[in-house]
């Protein structure tokens, strides 16, 4: 009862399912590593998708993100495991089905696309059930147990009294030494590991062993079908292909003004898009972000936004803490005494400052701040007597209404 429904799981009896043919079936999941990275110069847990094959346990593909999942990480491994090209091989291929769990990300519309172009169904399993899908649990565990825990970083490490770590502080890896060597812990993985489930084989062997078609995705389709659609045809200008307000060029656009075009890209991947023709679907090419700023520009505007938003808190801090109402402590049955009074000039200058200033600052950018005097030619809103002013209003309370 203390430990809830993980704990009511742990008594249950689970079936296993047979074992299958590889690319019978793959599990995908997303896992936050817990080993702190240096990622642009600010410590944070990167997060892994994968995509593992039931039946040999050959992790098919992966892909790293700084920041939590999304459709573009899926998109990433899934075009790494299904290509078994260069450096993606030997291992992938089109899988029958992929099994997740209800994550919003494998679940977009750009991801059923993706796999709806291959015909591969994905089973969307019910909701905290992760045994439902063991084999990329395990992957999970494993990797926690025999990978993240021997990196500088790891988070899970005992500690000792006060929070402090047992030995000297570890410099972080760079996430793209992280990259490096979870790649390097992939290739060990299916080259050398040898589960119990494969009975002393490792995944690579079981799969060479396996004899079932692997049946491949044409390269140009896979590139196409694992990006997401802009769903509009566009025209080739002078100025390149306009996508989002902005301009892209390439040099092969050179003589192909007026070409109608279709544009895909990656989910987040603004500085960079694909262009197919219009009629035949045909990639033509890449195409940049014209007048991209330069690293140093976003590194001062990430700067001002910061300083932005710090002076944002410290407003709101002194407003919450002018607003709270104190009362003096009490030993007896007195009326609650108020503490931190104002005299009324105080109260005075304060509501003036605000009427004044204050509401100027927080004015919609697009209004301008009214004349000390205003113009003769100006007329005054006057339909009828309730609107119209008394004898006693200036002219700033006139300009006010």
């Amino acid at each position: 009862m203390r430990g809830g429904e993980a704990a009511r799981r742990d008594h249950d009896v689970f079936l296993q399912r047979p074992a299958g043919h590889r690319n019978q079936v793959w599990e995908a999941d997303h896992v936050q590593v817990k080993v702190e990275v240096d990622i642009d110069g600010t410590p944070g847990r990167p997060w892994v998708t994968w995509f593992i094959d039931c039946a040999t346990r050959v992790i098919c593909g992966f892909a790293v993100t700084a920041q939590v999942p999304s459709r573009e990480s899926v998109l990433v491994a899934l075009r790494d495991a299904i290509s078994r090209e260069g450096e993606h091989g030997p291992f992938g291929g089109l899988p029958g089905a992929v099994r997740v769990d209800r994550g919003k990300d494998f679940l977009s519309r750009t991801v059923g696309e993706a796999l709806g172009a291959f015909a591969v169904p994905v089973v969307d399993l019910p909701g905290y059930s992760p045994h439902l899908k063991g084999t990329v649990e395990a992957l999970n565990k494993a990797a926690k147990q025999m990978f993240f825990a021997s990196l500088p970083g790891y988070t899970a490490a005992p500690r000792l009294k006060g929070g402090k770590k047992p030995g000297p502080e570890e410099r972080l890896l760079p996430l793209e030494a992280f990259i490096v060597l979870l790649g390097q812990w992939v290739a060990w993985w299916n080259t050398e590991h040898r589960p119990r489930s494969l009975a002393g084989r490792t995944p690579a062997a079981a799969w060479e062993e396996d004899l079932t078609p692997v049946e491949d995705a044409e390269p140009g389709a896979l590139h196409m079908f694992t990006l997401e659609d802009d769903g509009r045809v566009r025209t080739l200008t002078s100025k390149g292909v306009r996508w989002g307000n902005r301009h892209y060029v390439h040099s092969w656009m050179t003589g192909q003004a007026g070409r109608k075009v279709r544009l895909r890209y990656m989910p987040h991947h603004e500085h960079e898009i694909e262009v197919y023709d219009a009629a035949t679907g045909r990639h033509l090419g890449s195409a940049y972000l014209s007048n991209r700023a330069s690293p140093e520009q976003i590194r001062e505007m990430k700067r001002a936004r910061a300083r932005e938003a710090d002076r944002l808190k410290r407003l709101l801090a002194a407003a919450e803490k002018d607003r709270a109402t104190r009362y003096a402590a009490a030993t007896r049955g007195t009326p609650a005494e108020v503490l931190g009074t104002v005299t009324e000039v105080e109260a005075e200058a304060h509501l003036r400052a605000v009427a004044a200033g204050d509401l100027a600052e927080v004015a919609l950018p697009g209004y301008l701040p009214l004349p000390a005097q205003l113009p003769a030619s100006w007329t005054a809103p006057n339909s009828g007597a309730a609107a119209a002013p008394a004898d006693d209003d200036d002219e700033s309370t006139l300009a006010a209404r």
